[in-house]
This record gives structure tokens, sequence and C-alpha cells, in this order.
């Protein structure tokens, strides 16, 4: 069973923590409407859509990802580098009790879980405002028993590494070089984003199918190019709080357990 964990879009989102973006205006409704339409399309791709309990006091709380790395062995609970997302764990780590095993960060570290892009046996965590090499090594100790390595890789220009870089095949990745390099991922096959979308690198695959922003149309062609099927999804309120599709949840196969 595929499982997808979501978290309700908080009528305080317009208070997000942000990094690279200037705030501006969020229409709450319209993001509720576009989370909405985001987990139709993680059900119509086989998706089991649960929600974590509500967080309506908690603005960043709908950015599930950032709170846990989901491998088919263990999870991982994060310690978001914002100090003020740290009470959205608790709710989301018994959630992915039912699940996984779970294993925790400790201080110094801080981790967001965009931060960590798992492909095959290697884990790469980027090393932003928001994860610390501190949280690299915790990773590679925890990681280490199921046969993990674990690769910091230097991100700039975003607020995550997958806002710079994500899964789209088994060793395919969609990038933006001016935001990582290439040569960081072994010998995974890159495609780049269309540089007038440098946005545009943020994907969700799941199995042979991409959940992708409809705000990047060329980058959406290049994708269909490579004969992946492009679902797009509106997000522009979430992307006003520098989110992105991988953000919104966490997908992963229950039988893994």
């Amino acid at each position: 069973m595929l499982v997808g964990i979501t978290r309700a879009v908080s009528p305080t989102l317009a208070q997000c923590q942000l990094t690279h973006l200037a705030r501006e205006p969020i229409d709450v409704a319209r993001a509720e409407a576009q989370h909405a339409a985001y987990e139709d399309a993680l059900r119509s791709l086989g998706a089991e859509v649960v929600r974590v309990p509500p967080a309506p006091e908690l603005p960043d709380a709908v950015f599930v990802e950032d709170i846990a790395v989901v491998l088919d062995e263990v999870a991982v609970i994060a310690r978001p580098g914002a100090p003020t997302r740290r009470a959205e764990v608790d709710p989301v780590a018994a959630m992915l009790a039912d699940f996984r095993p779970l294993l925790h960060l400790t201080p110094p570290a801080t981790l967001d879980g965009g931060d960590v892009l798992a492909l095959g046996a290697t884990v790469y965590v980027g090393m932003t405002t928001r994860t610390n090499l501190d949280a690299a090594g915790q990773l590679r100790t925890l990681l280490k028993p199921f046969g993990y390595a674990v690769v910091p890789v230097p991100v700039s220009g975003c607020l995550h590494l997958k806002s710079a870089v994500t899964q789209i095949g088994e060793r395919r990745l969609l990038m933006n070089p001016e935001w990582v390099r290439a040569a960081d991922f072994g010998d995974a096959e890159p495609l780049f984003v269309d540089p007038a979308e440098p946005g545009g690198a943020n994907a969700l695959w799941i199995e042979g199918s991409v959940v992708y922003p409809a705000q990047f149309p060329r980058t959406a062609e290049r994708l269909a190019a490579e004969g992946l099927r492009v679902m797009p999804v509106e997000c522009s309120e979430l992307a006003k709080a520098e989110g992105g599709v991988t953000c919104c949840s966490l997908v992963f196969r229950a039988e893994a357990t």
C-alpha cells in the first residue's frame, strides 16, 4: 500500500518562515483548495492519504516533509532548523510510528527533511541554513546499520536541497545546476530545468509519474519529452511560503514496516 501523509494548511500560513523570498499576501482559501487538489493527485496515483491532525497555530505545518526522513526500513525524526517549527514534530512522529520504527536526531543537529534526497543506498544531505553537519553526522551513524551512505552536498541560492534537485527516476534527477552541482550526485543522470524557470527543480516522482507545479510549463515539457507522465498541480499560494510539491507530503510504501 502506498501511503501519503499530509497535514492541513494553517490559517496562519502567511506568517510562515521565509529565507529566500520576500513576504507577500497569501490567499489561504486558495491555498487550501490547491492543497486539496494536490491530495487528489496523490490519490489518483494510488496513495492512501492519511492526514496528521491539523495545527492551525503553526504556520508551516502543511510542510510535513521537513519533519522526517522516511526510508524502507526506518523513519528518522528531524529537528527543524527553524526553532518555531519544532512544535510540528510530535504529531507527525506519532503517526509515522504506525508505519516505521523511529529514530531521532538530537541537539546540536538541525535538519529539515527537504534537505534530504535518498537515491538508492545513498542519502544526500544539503548543507543549508536549516541543516548542519552535525545532522549529517548523526544520520550517517543512525543509517549505517541499514547499509546507507550519507553524503553532505553544498547548496546555494535556495531554501532546501529539494528546491534544487529531486528524483525523477531510479538514477535520474531534475536539477537546477546554478544551485547544486551535478557532479556531487555520482552517476545519476541530470535533467536540467529550463533556464527561465529556476524554481522548477522540485518534482514529486511516484512510479513513472511526476506531480509537478503548473507554474513551470517549459520544464514540464522537458519532463514529458523524457517519457514521464506529468501531473500539473496549482501551488502558487504555497510557493509564496517557499513550498513545493515534495514538501507537502511524506510518500512511502507501508509494506516495508
